[in-house]
């Protein structure tokens, strides 16, 4: 039977993930969910992968009777991109299959010092960034002596990997959280040369440490899921606290965190959590719509929000390709269901764009 195009919405998957659908190994991407989606949507899917598509079609999965088909296909007209393209082979494949489709979240790496500039330029937004600014040995000196807690950050990296973080000490020496386990007391000196050492070549950031509100003594910040759905304009489908684990300066559910509902941690911190949660959603939908003015084809990101005891509010980094698996360690599987069905929404509502 022949598909129309009108329909079919591809879906482009790392390769990794793209070889393990017949075996259902698909690591943190839930297919099930969006074959789910596609079904209450009335729409087809189509399971790609980068190296296996061509000029006009493309070798890819479709789910059918409850099972995969490996078929060739015509290229979509709209596609969902969720792999992460790294290599100029890859990337030259993305560009060339934007110029037929309509690829959204189409580059979903950026570098984060680059975004807190993008959102920097808007004067209403400032409110909701913490003071950064690009990693030198002499930036790095300035900020010692400005601010009592730091981080240093690499600007492309992702799930937490390479982050210092540097606090004053009492004793005017600094305390250097690196990796695992307790932190090194350095003269302000030998912190600078290590943080160098391992910075080396690679793009750093230094970034004011907001105080970060607590739960049971270990800090939390929220990963927010904004999408585009179904009438094409930015929402917030779910919002969760990440706890650091014992000992841990980064929050990461990679790195052993935690995950928490806002509600609990809004109230142990005497915040009202109807009020905090409708803020940070402000927040939120501000600053994507801010962004996505500046970079093209955005419409699945997953925001990383932090907020101090007082319950400002603080925008730590966005993630291009959000793993929403966050909600569903915390049991919330509606919300986890509703990440999948948005984007799918969206793709619909593209769909029906090209056509009319």
């Amino acid at each position: 039977m022949n598909m129309s195009h009108t329909d079919t919405v591809g879906v482009l998957l790392d390769q990794k993930t793209f070889k393990g659908i017949p075996s259902n190994r698909t690591g943190n991407e839930r297919l099930s969910l969006y074959n789910k989606a596609a079904k209450q949507l009335k729409l087809k899917l189509f399971y790609m992968s980068l190296p296996h598509i061509g000029k006009k079609s493309a070798l890819g999965f479709v789910f059918a009777k409850n099972m995969y088909r490996l078929k060739r296909q015509p290229i979509p007209n709209v596609m969902h991109n969720r792999a992460i393209t790294l290599s100029p082979n890859l990337k030259r494949k993305l560009k060339q299959l934007s110029q037929s489709s309509t690829v959204f979240n189409r580059q979903n790496r950026y570098d984060k010092y680059r975004i807190y500039k993008l959102i920097y330029q808007n004067a209403n937004l400032r409110q909701y960034l913490p003071i950064s600014m690009k990693y030198s040995k002499e930036q790095l000196l300035l900020a010692m002596n400005k601010y009592s807690s730091l981080f240093i950050k690499p600007t492309n990296n992702s799930v937490g990997n390479g982050i210092l973080k540097l606090s004053k000490h009492e004793s005017g020496k600094w305390l250097l959280y690196w990796k695992k386990g307790n932190p090194k007391l350095l003269t302000g000196n030998k912190a600078v040369i290590i943080i160098a050492r391992h910075v080396g070549t690679q793009t750093y950031m230094i970034q004011e440490a907001i105080p970060l509100a607590t739960y049971n003594g270990r800090p939390y910040d929220l990963r927010v899921s904004v999408q585009r759905g179904e009438t094409g304009r930015w929402q917030v489908t779910g919002m969760i606290g990440k706890v650091a684990a014992s000992g841990r300066h980064v929050t990461n559910v990679a790195k052993g965190g935690k995950v928490k509902r806002t509600e609990e941690l809004f109230k142990l911190n005497g915040l009202d959590p109807e009020r905090m949660k409708e803020a940070i959603r402000e927040a939120a939908l501000s600053i994507m719509h801010d962004l996505s003015g500046k970079l093209p084809n955005l419409a699945d990101v997953g925001l990383d929000i932090g907020i101090d005891h007082q319950g400002r509010i603080k925008f730590i980094e966005m993630n291009g390709r959000d793993q929403r698996y966050t909600f569903k360690k915390a049991k919330m599987n509606k919300t986890f269901y509703r990440t999948y069905e948005t984007p799918l929404q969206y793709a619909k509502y593209l769909l029906n764009q090209s056509s009319s």
